[in-house]
């Protein structure tokens, strides 16, 4: 389930709101064990992903670093050649 929560920080550009709120998405997906809420969780289920995403947006604004940020191109070309290796080329 929470395969698609990505490092965000130290990314150029930065993070989207899309991208921290899948993130916090899949967290609130993971934590209470549920991909689809039922209708009396959805109202809970939804504020805990907005709020998430809210306080992670705020934590990435804080962070500081003195590494050159990562070059999303980059990143994503590594991870597909790690899964190659992990998984065998298609």
């Amino acid at each position: 389930m929470c395969r698609n929560i990505r490092t965000l920080h130290n990314f150029e550009p930065h993070a989207t709101s899309e991208e921290v709120h899948a993130a916090a998405l899949q967290y609130v997906r993971k934590i209470s064990g549920s991909t689809k809420p039922s209708k009396a969780n959805q109202e809970a289920f939804d504020k805990a992903v907005h709020e998430i995403a809210h306080i992670t947006q705020h934590l990435l604004e804080s962070l500081v670093t003195q590494a050159p940020p990562k070059d999303r191109e980059a990143e994503a070309a590594k991870a597909k050649a790690r899964a190659a290796v992990r998984y065998g080329a298609a």
